[in-house]
């Protein structure tokens, strides 16, 4: 793998409030990862602009706005985030199978070629046994994880959000060219912080993760386009590069 495939497979987690800190992790990052995060909170706080700055410097985003609603509303929505010329959007697979199918079509019909990929979460991490029990779901979660994947599969998504642990499971039930990005990883210079289910880096893309979500590492040290190049580092040589 080249240093340019290995930065690609970066997205960084843009958790900031305010478009001046927009703009300067985008100056600063735009050529040393693939893709930035947008979440809820900087699109609530600052709305299609943030995409728009980052846009503009040449960067990617991956607007994770987890859509669940009606078919029609996710649809259109997901229109839109293709107007805003994001690479990935999301929605939640609970939402069910006509409305995944519904968002693909209208997607394809509304944008053809020139959409986002878009991926369906399947269950979130912070989500356990008893989560699922409460809302009536009794299926163990790697199970259930795997049953959204394959339904998201059918409805034409192109790929999930997964844990690291559930990446393995997931490629196996849905192909190699079902795209997989993964949460929960943390270089081997960085700390866990409050993640419990991680893996590395390397250790991720070798069980088949296509996009790495980190966050805090980059923006936590203390020359985040140095923490850029280590994280490279560690995805080619398979470990860490002291």
């Amino acid at each position: 793998m080249t240093r340019d495939e290995a930065r690609k497979k970066i997205i960084f987690a843009l958790d900031v409030p305010g478009m001046a800190e927009v703009r300067k992790w985008a100056e600063l990052l735009s050529n040393k990862v693939g893709m930035f995060k947008i979440g809820k909170q900087l699109f609530t706080a600052c709305g299609p602009e943030a995409v728009r700055a980052i846009r503009a410097t040449g960067g990617e985003v991956f607007l994770d706005l987890k859509y669940h609603d009606i078919p029609n509303t996710v649809a259109m929505a997901t229109v839109e985030a293709a107007r805003l010329g994001v690479q990935l959007c999301n929605l939640h697979a609970l939402g069910g199978y006509e409305m995944m199918a519904t968002t693909m079509e209208t997607l394809r019909k509304q944008c053809g070629d020139n959409r986002p990929k878009v991926l369906a979460v399947t269950i979130l991490t912070s989500s356990n046994q008893q989560t699922l029990a409460e809302i009536g779901i009794e299926t163990p979660i790697s199970d259930q994880v795997v049953r959204l994947a394959k339904l998201a599969r059918r409805a034409g998504i192109d790929g999930v959000v997964a844990s690291p642990q559930e990446v393995p499971m997931i490629r196996a039930a849905c192909g190699s060219d079902f795209l997989i990005v993964t949460p929960g990883v943390r270089p081997l210079f960085a700390s866990a912080d409050d993640q419990k289910r991680i893996m590395t880096p390397a250790e991720a893309v070798s069980a088949g993760a296509d996009y790495l979500v980190i966050g805090r590492p980059i923006s936590a040290h203390n020359d985040p386009a140095l923490a850029c190049n280590l994280i490279i580092d560690e995805i080619v040589a398979g470990k860490a590069v002291l």
